[in-house]
């Protein structure tokens, strides 16, 4: 039987929550993927915009993808980018890198919705130390497979024949399903790990319901038929399995315990770099 795994609630200050679902005890990564955030839907009122301060991060890649609303990304590499539904923000941070995300100018003062997930992929040891990178990949750029009563956006990785101009290090399956009321879409054992996140919907797998907020950890080489009983979103996330553990202490990711605890001491020392602009920083965590 596939592994359900239930989203808890995580307050990122400021009043705003998102859904957290990895990583959990039962399963600390799916593919790549070691952490998922899943954002709203919410409304995000005039008085408090979104207001993320600049804050490190070492040895993963950072993914947004939004549904509604925007942010805007900007990282000690000097990169300064708004990011919209469909489009990709993907952030290599490597041996470092220090970003904030806000509500764009354009949306200041005004209430807006918004909704997304927003990922860590673990980098494959070789590449842990990598220097950091930026990439924006507008909606249009990323290949769109249409199939009866589905459409399926390839975010990152291959996928159902297609692969998205997404560089990545390893192998990856990241793809924004949208299904119409009672199609259905088999889900090919093409990866070694993969996971479902119902979005919002009606949704079955081999004729289970799936309730939206919990991610479903499938079974290696299984194909199974995923149904909607209406209009729904689901996400399609996984890929080759990691090539060994991975420690994940607040926004950093390593194999190593001591390359974090150094990425402790640099952040304290502040010697990972600043965000142009902005005088602002999330401490360390106490613990």
């Amino acid at each position: 039987m596939p592994l359900t795994i239930e989203g808890r609630e995580h307050d990122l200050g400021g009043g705003f929550t998102v859904r957290r679902l990895l990583p959990h005890a039962q399963c600390r990564s799916v593919g790549p993927f070691v952490f998922l955030d899943h954002i709203g839907p919410s409304e995000v009122p005039a008085e408090h915009p979104l207001a993320v301060r600049p804050h490190p991060h070492i040895g993963l890649a950072t993914v947004t993808f939004l549904w509604e609303g925007a942010i805007m990304h900007r990282d000690s590499l000097g990169f300064a980018q708004e990011i919209r539904p469909g489009d990709v923000n993907w952030m290599t941070a490597g041996r470092g890198i220090v970003h904030s995300e806000r509500t764009p100018g354009h949306l200041l003062g005004k209430p807006h919705r918004m909704h997304g997930l927003q990922t860590w992929v673990a980098l494959p040891r070789e590449h842990e130390e990598t220097s950091p990178d930026f990439a924006h990949h507008p909606a249009a750029t990323l290949p769109v497979v249409e199939l009866p009563g589905a459409r399926l956006r390839i975010v990152a990785g291959d996928a159902f024949g297609e692969t998205s101009p997404v560089k990545v290090l390893a192998r990856t399956l990241y793809v924004s399903i949208e299904l119409q009321g009672e199609a259905s879409l088999v889900i090919p054992a093409e990866h070694a790990e993969r996971a479902l996140y119902p979005v919002e919907g009606e949704l079955t797998l081999d004729g289970e319901p799936l309730a939206p907020g919990r991610l479903v950890v499938l079974e290696p080489g299984s194909e199974p038929l995923l149904r909607a009983g209406c209009d729904a979103t689901v996400m399609l996330l996984g890929g080759e399995p990691l090539d060994g553990r991975r420690h994940v202490w607040w926004n950093f990711v390593s194999s190593s315990r001591e390359r974090i605890e150094q990425a402790k001491a640099d952040w304290e020392a502040d010697r990972m770099g600043q965000v142009a602009g902005e005088h602002e920083r999330i401490p360390l965590p106490a613990r």
